[in-house]
């Protein structure tokens, strides 16, 4: 896969998929996740949409550029609450904001479609309101606005989250069963879970990457002010399951968002399960597309 070699001396492993001539769909992974976060076949449902596809690991996981520095994210976190001045973090969601931006500049994109999931929908929240000129439209999924009232996990989910992964190759393919607290339950596939849980570990086992993304979740605070200023299509699509990031952060997310739609989907879960696929891949086409023609009319 290609790798591109940013200003800021970052590198991001990424990969594309259509027509370079169609409108791009810069996709953006959540918390930890390596690009397989964004299924291939998932991809290509939204390249038959009519759109060129990218896809790319963020900092500090997969094949893309490793940080260092110790941060404690719990930490972080209550010193945000306590309303005391942002500690000191490796980075923020502005800067892996700044990256996704940057490797459109690579490849020569001057506005883009964008989507994220989890984690990544802050970053694609951060980059609407960093990079508006960049930004065509907007896709925030099951995701949140940084604010602590809402979208908060279950108990369950959040200690599944936070579990430290096992460094052995098997014990970190059982483990990856974790995840059916939060997963969709009607189209829970724990075979599907571990297969692409040996993929991943096989591909880069990097946990050390973690805290650091945590913390540059917390330390980034609340978006919920600048939300309200947004100008750009949103849809916000949230699954009605979802037990890690609970469906309030959706809702919040689109009340704040003048004009934006939200998507709440049935038996779906914190997770992009493969039966759920049509509808995902019709539901930001088709957003693309309506983008599209509001620009030219």
């Amino acid at each position: 896969m290609p790798r591109a070699e940013l200003s800021s001396g970052i590198e991001l492993e990424y990969e594309t998929r259509g027509n370079p001539a169609d409108p791009t769909l810069l996709l953006v992974c959540g918390y930890t996740s390596q690009m397989s976060g964004w299924d291939p076949g998932l991809c290509d449902a939204f390249v038959a949409q009519g759109l060129h596809v990218v896809r790319y690991d963020n900092r500090d996981v997969g094949l893309s550029s490793k940080l260092s520095g110790t941060v404690k994210p719990m930490k972080v976190l209550s010193t945000m609450l306590a309303g005391e001045p942002t500690p000191d973090v490796p980075y923020t969601l502005s800067d892996m904001a700044a990256d996704g931006i940057a490797l459109l500049d690579h490849l020569g994109v001057q506005r883009a479609h964008i989507a994220g999931v989890s984690m990544g929908g802050m970053i694609v929240q951060t980059m609407a309101i960093e990079h508006p000129t960049r930004i065509a439209s907007l896709t925030s999924v099951m995701s949140s606005t940084g604010a602590p009232r809402v979208g908060a996990p279950t108990p369950e989910a959040r200690e599944a989250l936070l579990a430290p992964p096992p460094s052995d190759r098997t014990a970190f393919i059982e483990a990856s069963t974790r995840s059916e607290v939060w997963a969709s339950k009607k189209h829970v596939d724990l075979d599907a879970i571990k297969e692409r849980a040996a993929a991943d570990f096989d591909r880069m086992f990097y946990p050390e990457g973690a805290t650091r993304q945590l913390a540059a979740i917390y330390a980034s605070g609340d978006r919920s002010d600048a939300l309200q200023g947004l100008d750009v299509p949103t849809l916000v699509v949230h699954g009605r399951d979802d037990t890690l990031i609970t469906p309030s952060g959706g809702e919040a997310t689109a009340a704040l968002i003048d004009g934006s739609k939200l998507l709440v989907v049935a038996d779906m879960g914190h997770d992009l399960p493969r039966p759920l696929w049509p509808v995902f891949a019709e539901a930001i086409g088709g957003h693309i597309r309506t983008s599209l023609q509001r620009q030219e009319a």
